[in-house]
């Protein structure tokens, strides 16, 4: 599971720090683009090759978390749910778990070592506003792992709401997870979980700084 966890981490974080002609891009050129500079970054960051939480955290919110649709991403997760949900509900859910997400990816990021990723060509017909972009995950020992990203075209570029390792998928696993709180608690007890769940997370952060 952890593996699994870092692998997921670091296929996102290669589709960050996306240029000003991102909207006009087609999305594995796009993914595949800002694969080097990325990987420039996360090299010449010794902060963040030294395990830096912080700097790892300010790297994912300006250059990742940026091109997720959240609100696509907790719709998916909540599946059935969602529309038993008002709209002060959807804000909220929305905010716990794009925190959740970024502070997961913050955790696992300070693995990353010189793995590399190759995206295969995508055949993008006019018109096309969802699509699978596939990549393999190079690692220094042992399998290639695949990653798909399912994006969809939005007024500012193309975004990802769903990434599959293998064929898990990340939105599937959430939603098993947000099925069980919401049947115990409802929704209000999922929001009330995932805030816990955060304070948590950021507490584990301040700890590993001290």
């Amino acid at each position: 599971m952890r593996n699994r966890l870092f692998l997921l981490i670091l296929s996102v974080c290669f589709l960050a720090a996306i240029p000003a002609r991102a909207q006009t891009m087609a999305p594995d050129a796009l993914a595949k683009a800002v694969t080097d500079e990325v990987t420039a970054i996360i090299r010449a960051d010794k902060d963040i090759q030294a395990g830096s939480h912080k700097k790892v955290y300010e790297l994912i919110e300006t250059k990742i978390a940026p091109h997720f649709s959240f609100t696509t991403m907790t719709r998916l997760a909540m599946g059935k749910n969602w529309s038993q949900a008002n709209p002060g509900q959807r804000k909220a859910l929305t905010s716990e778990f794009r925190v959740l997400l970024v502070r997961t990816y913050t955790a696992a990021f300070t693995q990353y070592k010189n793995q590399i990723i190759e995206y295969r060509p995508l055949k993008l017909a006019p018109g096309d506003d969802d699509v699978v972009v596939k990549s393999l995950i190079k690692q220094p020992s042992g399998q290639p792992v695949a990653v798909d990203y399912s994006m969809e075209k939005t007024d500012q570029g193309w975004k990802v709401y769903n990434v599959k390792i293998e064929g898990i998928s990340l939105v599937e696993n959430y939603r098993n997870t947000f099925n069980t709180e919401i049947q115990k608690n409802g929704i209000d007890g999922l929001i009330k979980a995932l805030a816990e769940k955060n304070k948590a997370l950021v507490q584990q952060a301040q700890a590993t700084v001290k």
